[in-house]
């Protein structure tokens, strides 16, 4: 397939605001893709060219692509910039002037998937002397060849931000719709296609989570039918989407959804990780599908040594540890480690870490989701080793009444763990949150992880940061802002600075405003409050009373925040407790 076809497709997915209709675009896209052209066109459609597990990056910053822009059009880059501050959008500047821009050097020959892959690829490989004018040379090769709508596409995609509001859950429903004869987006589906549709868009969902690979769950439903999706399975290297807790406010409300007796263990305030083994190569993975193993040589070393089996794969926390005292640091401590890709044997001296394994996923060439919760507990506590301040698995206990969690929660707190996990001892591992599986118990009122969708330049000594942000939840594809931020962040550089958020927050900015800037919604923070209350002020409805941010999220992916679900419980909550009417 040509690349024009594809950002054809592109403009009618930006152009069409609703799901159902993006869905259907989808649908018709893949029944045209040729098997050769479906690996591409499925991570181009997400507008990623590296797999979500690859440290690969394009590195290209907006000051380059401008730099390219220049370069083909012959376009000053004062211009160019002025273009983009005025418009919001690079791609769109690019669109706008190869389409003024006249010249015989432009639209010299059509480009290819295969081109344009290859190119954007070949990105992240120039590092060193003359890396510049290498990328300048790879986005201005791409660039002379594409037509206008192409080059508003190429750009973003060099820049890695798409905006076409396409995610996963559009791609999974295309796929159904692909191979389920209903008018979908009609909106209109009797009661008995409903259910049949409501079963195979999960069959599809668990079969990505285990594999996060569509053009896999796609040509196994080509050749051996929505059945044929029941045997992928997990395979050690290849991170998979997490199973998820539900928040529950108490006891018995947890007790309510799990029934008893359960399994409690402690919630602990470290990072997540997926560690694999395949039998030759050891990888730990963020519950981002980052790969962070070159960060963590010592948990690499200690589960080499220790576990004893031909493959594996553990789900577990990494927790970081005072030495002097044994008691664990809070998560703002160990997140550098998450973060530091150089000088790592220094880190390991002044921040050790010891991994907590609290369920096992995969054992000697066999997957375990398909057994119980109990079943993988019993497994775990027998195979996993106890090595001091280095590898151990989560205390837990299986509780057979409301007393015993209770006095289990209170021990928690009590030794500085963010709450206890309860879970259904008879669940399997299924991905995703899913009811009457694991519970959360917290402390009232747990902080809230919300994306920054908008900020505003500080006045007086804050004048060059930005010194407040609008955060948001998310209810499908949509943003719902929640409150406005502007304590917490330290002026100086001990903790999370103005001046480091600000900085990670430059080059996401899509709109200027006067002070106020709109920004892309990538950065993510947890945020403290009072209370929720009604609010006119926000498109959700709602309103945080007396916010404050607690920490960056580096670990959590974005379809993880808040939900605007989330929030409306807690209000009720609130008002029940409350007695509000």
């Amino acid at each position: 397939m040509d690349y024009l076809k594809l950002t054809q497709y592109y403009a009618r997915l930006e152009n069409s605001p609703k799901r159902l209709e993006k869905t259907g675009i989808v649908r018709e896209l893949l029944s045209l893709c040729s098997k050769r052209d479906l690996p591409l066109i499925m991570r181009l459609l997400l507008g990623k060219v590296f797999l979500q597990t690859s440290e690969e990056k394009t590195g290209v910053s907006t000051k380059l692509v401008i730099k390219a822009l220049s370069s083909v059009t012959g376009i000053s880059t004062y211009v160019i910039e002025k273009e983009w501050i005025k418009i919001g959008d690079l791609g769109i500047v690019a669109e706008k002037l190869t389409h003024e821009k006249k010249q015989s050097t432009l639209f010299s020959k059509s480009l290819t998937l295969k081109n344009v892959f290859e190119n954007i690829s070949d990105l992240s490989n120039k590092e060193g002397k003359g890396a510049v004018e290498q990328k300048i040379a790879l986005m201005k090769e791409l660039l002379s060849s594409g037509s206008p709508i192409e080059n508003k596409y190429l750009v973003r995609l060099f820049l890695e931000d798409l905006r076409i509001g396409v995610g996963e859950s559009v791609i999974r429903d295309a796929i159904v719709w692909n191979h389920h004869n209903v008018n979908y987006s009609e909106g209109k589906i009797n009661p008995e296609s409903r259910e049949k549709y409501n079963e195979m868009v999960e069959a599809v969902q668990q079969a990505y989570d285990l594999t996060n690979d569509f053009v896999l769950v796609l040509e196994t439903i080509k050749e051996k039918g929505f059945a044929g999706l029941e045997k992928l399975s997990l395979v050690p290297g290849i991170p998979i989407n997490p199973m998820l807790a539900i928040k529950a406010n108490d006891e018995k409300e947890a007790v309510d959804s799990v029934g008893l007796p359960c399994l409690i263990d402690y919630k602990l305030d470290g990072f997540r990780v997926e560690v694999h083994f395949d039998g030759k190569k050891y990888k730990l993975f963020t519950r981002k599908l980052e790969d962070v193993t070159k960060q963590f040589p010592e948990v690499v070393e200690v589960i080499k040594e220790k576990i004893k089996a031909n493959n594996y794969v553990l789900d577990a926390e990494i927790i970081g540890l005072d030495l002097k005292t044994e008691k664990h640091l809070p998560f703002q401590k160990i997140s550098q480690r998450i973060k530091r890709k150089y000088k790592i044997e220094e880190m390991i001296k002044k921040l050790p870490v010891e991994l907590q394994v609290f369920d096992l996923l995969y054992w000697n060439s066999k997957s375990l989701t398909n057994l119980t919760q109990k079943e993988r507990r019993e497994l775990l506590t027998k195979v996993i080793p106890k090595v001091k301040n280095k590898l151990t698995y989560v205390t837990g206990m299986v509780a057979k009444n409301i007393e015993e969690i209770k006095q289990f929660y209170k021990n928690a707190l009590e030794l500085g763990h963010e709450g206890i996990m309860v879970k259904n001892l008879s669940k399997h591992y299924t991905c995703g949150r899913k009811v009457g599986g694991w519970i959360k118990l917290k402390p009232t009122l747990e902080n809230l992880d919300l994306v920054i969708v908008k900020a505003e330049w500080g006045t007086g000594k804050r004048g060059s940061w930005l010194s407040s942000f609008t955060v948001a939840c998310k209810s499908g594809n949509e943003f719902y802002e929640v409150g406005k931020v502007s304590t917490g962040a330290k002026e100086k550089s001990k903790g999370l600075s103005y001046e480091e958020l600000t900085g990670l927050l430059k080059p996401l900015i899509i709109k200027e405003n006067g002070k106020e800037v709109e920004v892309h919604p990538k950065i993510i923070i947890e945020v403290a409050y009072e209370e929720i209350q009604k609010s006119n002020t926000y498109n959700s409805g709602y309103g945080l009373r007396f916010p404050r941010l607690i920490r960056l999220r580096e670990d959590k992916p974005l379809n993880e925040i808040a939900r605007i679900n989330d929030i409306k419980h807690i209000f009720e909550t609130q008002k029940s407790r409350n007695k509000i009417t």
